[in-house]
């Protein structure tokens, strides 16, 4: 078992380097807002995570590699100490990425040595902070390539993360999917792993309803800008109208308009706009302002997941994520008995507030920090975008943003019938 689990590690650990490869130490820096964090502080932070929760409780003459790293590169770990704030991340020049580097392949070693020391039993007991280190880097490898998008968005030099951007796309009709609803049950099975928000799994009562069978597309979009969607104060809730005359928002967060031609700025650099893409980057209000000036509703995070189970049960469920390295969402593929883009292309906003299930207690001590502290105030998005490490996306993963949040990769898909919240 110690071998299967040291090629996972090592699979996990190369990979956030593979993704930092393109990028410069002054790349790796910067910090374009308060809500990104730098490249290398990404690289840091999830190397400090196995450093504290594995290292720390493991090694019985256990001495940091770095005291003032435990400081520089907690994230929000209240039982661990005190940590650096957020939005001044970018301020700190060093360590430098290069030191970073180190410091990830002095933890990668001391990690090694122990997996390789420890016998059977012991070994099982640790598997479960090791497997919850894995998919939490693979989080940050999924936030590094969004903030970084960022930062690249604002240089005048229009830089390119990597690659080039897909042949234009052909829209294919937007068609609908009938559930008929029913007493279902949602929430992780308990076969591999989960997120502990994932859990309990409980039964839930649904009404029938429809699904769009894709994401909303650029062209679409375009319509809803035409029609004075960002004028309108008809289609908005509250606070998301409020945000919109706060900020000026006239269009997602990525497109530019130059002499009536719209672009949109990506990973590849920024190119003219493909109707025919999932639009991407948009805000819970702008994806639920949307769905009220086309006459619909956003789905339940229920809806969603019954969605996605049947789904994954007759194999519909091909996904645009990182491993296609297409860095972007796709036009929709052929039509078929089933929603496509499930998974993948964009994370789809919900009309769920991110809320306990009935029963969910969070673990004691530090570990019980990761997802339960932050549920008042964020919206549900469910399966996985472009950006998605392969083998990190289920029907009852729960990913949370605050509603006004445009710089992850999202989008969204319509729904009708049913119960409106």
């Amino acid at each position: 078992m110690a071998d299967q689990v040291l090629v996972r590690y090592d699979a996990v650990r190369s990979y956030t380097e593979q993704l930092a490869a393109p990028l410069s130490p002054e790349d790796q820096t910067v910090q374009s807002m308060p809500d990104t964090s730098p490249t290398k502080w990404h690289r840091a932070h999830v190397t400090w995570f196995f450093e504290t929760f594995v290292l720390a409780e493991q090694e019985a003459d256990f001495v940091p590699f770095q005291g003032k790293y435990w400081f520089l590169f907690n994230s929000y770990y209240e039982a661990v100490g005190p940590r650096y704030s957020r939005p001044m991340r970018g301020v700190i020049s060093r360590p430098g990425s290069h030191d970073v580097g180190v410091y990830r392949r002095h933890v990668d070693d001391r990690i090694r040595e122990l997996i390789g020391s420890l016998d059977e039993g012991s070994l099982q007991k640790v598997l479960p902070i090791l497997e919850l280190g894995f998919h939490h880097e693979q989080q940050h490898q999924e936030l590094l390539l969004m903030d970084i998008k960022h930062v690249l968005s604002l240089n005048p030099l229009q830089p390119v993360y990597a690659g080039a951007p897909a042949e234009p796309g052909t829209l294919q009709e937007l068609g609908w999917v009938e559930y008929a609803g029913g007493l279902v049950e949602i929430g992780h099975d308990g076969g591999g792993f989960s997120f502990d928000n994932e859990l309990p799994r409980h039964q839930h009562w649904l009404s029938p309803y429809r699904l769009a069978d894709r994401l909303v597309s650029n062209g679409e979009w375009l319509e809803f800008i035409a029609d004075g969607g960002y004028r309108r104060p008809e289609f908005w809730l509250s606070d998301g109208w409020a945000q919109v005359q706060a900020e000026q928002w006239q269009a997602p967060l990525y497109w530019r308009e130059s002499d009536g031609v719209w672009h949109e700025h990506t990973l590849h650099g920024t190119v003219p706009l493909d109707p025919s893409l999932p639009v991407c980057h948009v805000s819970h209000y702008e994806a639920d302002a949307f769905a009220t000036w086309a006459g619909k509703r956003l789905p339940t995070e229920a809806e969603w997941e019954h969605a996605a189970l049947l789904a994954e049960a007759t194999g519909g469920t091909d996904a645009n994520l990182a491993d296609t390295r297409s860095w972007h969402p796709r036009a929709a593929g052929t039509s078929g008995p089933g929603p496509r883009q499930l998974f993948g292309d964009c994370w789809e906003w919900t009309a769920s507030a991110y809320l306990p299930y009935p029963g969910f207690r969070p673990a004691e001590g530090a570990i019980g920090e990761y997802n339960g502290k932050f549920m008042s105030s964020q919206m549900v998005l469910r399966g996985g975008c472009a950006l998605t490490p392969p083998g990190h996306t289920r029907a009852s993963y729960r990913n949370f943003f605050p509603p006004g949040a445009r710089w992850p990769l999202t989008g969204v898909r319509l729904a009708d019938g049913g119960d409106p919240r």
